[in-house]
């Protein structure tokens, strides 16, 4: 990990693959609050099959609060398809093929594989908030699969700083 991303400022670029079959880039997302970014380690991690299969769940009241969301690993096309089916994803947007560029440009902790199931290299935890100007509003980076976010505290907190107005936090 080579820097950490400012809030306040300009989120890095993203452009990813989705199993829709379009290309999703950050600049092009218009949301009427918050894009959502969510990097998951992959097809083989339990803990990511549970946090996203909630995501999903709870995705209609994020988009109530204006918020559009993606979930992006560094899976292969099958190995995505096989997440979103097996985990039943029926409404989040999937990306894959993220690069090792891309892990480092979004300050992610990196990870070599460790066990037979594993990939040789994958992306650790990632929960990113960028509003409609491309600004990074919330960054939170797990170097494990461990401790990320809660779904519904995080859907509550996005509420609460719609509602309120709330300032961009982490500027100094």
């Amino acid at each position: 990990m080579g820097h950490k991303l400012a809030t306040a400022q300009p989120a890095p670029q993203l452009e990813i693959a989705t199993l829709s079959g379009s290309q999703w880039k950050l600049s092009q997302q218009k949301p009427e609050s918050f894009s959502l970014i969510v990097f998951y380690r992959g097809n083989f991690c339990p803990i990511c099959h549970s946090y996203l299969s909630e995501l999903d769940q709870l995705l209609p009241d994020f988009n109530k609060l204006g918020v559009t969301a993606i979930a992006i690993s560094a899976d292969n096309q099958e190995d995505a398809q096989q997440s979103k089916q097996e985990w039943e994803l029926n409404q989040l947007t999937i990306g894959y093929g993220l690069t090792l560029e891309q892990m480092r440009n979004w300050a992610l902790y990196v990870s070599n594989g460790e066990f037979d199931h594993e990939p040789s290299l994958f992306c650790e935890p990632g929960f990113f908030l960028v509003n409609a100007e491309g600004i990074l509003i919330y960054a939170g980076i797990n170097s494990s699969p461990f401790g990320r976010p809660p779904i519904k505290e995080m859907l509550s907190g996005i509420e609460f700083i719609i509602k309120n107005k709330y300032p961009i936090r982490g500027t100094r």
